[in-house]
């Protein structure tokens, strides 16, 4: 059982950045996909971006070009780079990983943008 854990939330100003973390408690080498989805009040869980073991990458059409993910198989993390920020990124944000058929999911982390 691996076990990830988010960091790096907080409350940030329209237009700044923030970082988030998420650390594995094993090794991700084996998985073919880390990503993060977040979920704001009243609405659904939602793909914000994801790396596949290959290299690529993926974002909703919401973030591209503000957020970056990274993936780092070496220290078993994934990060995620969220610059531009707006209001509209306020939600709790989930790490999430799938290894085969299995996901694991973080506990989650709170962004909230003040306009």
């Amino acid at each position: 059982q691996v076990q990830l854990v988010e960091s790096g939330g907080g409350l940030v100003q329209a237009g700044g950045s923030l970082r988030l973390s998420c650390a594995a408690s094993g090794s991700i080498f084996s998985f073919n996909l880390m990503g993060w989805h977040r979920q704001a009040p009243g609405k659904r869980r939602e793909m914000v971006a994801y790396a596949i073991s290959d290299g690529r990458t993926n974002y909703a059409d919401s973030v591209k070009g503000r957020f970056t993910i990274s993936r780092d198989n070496a220290k078993n993390t994934v990060t995620l780079q969220m610059n531009s920020l707006k209001p509209e990124d306020t939600a709790v944000y989930y790490c999430n990983g799938q290894r085969g058929s299995v996901t694991y999911w973080g506990q989650g982390t709170q962004v909230t943008v003040s306009s």
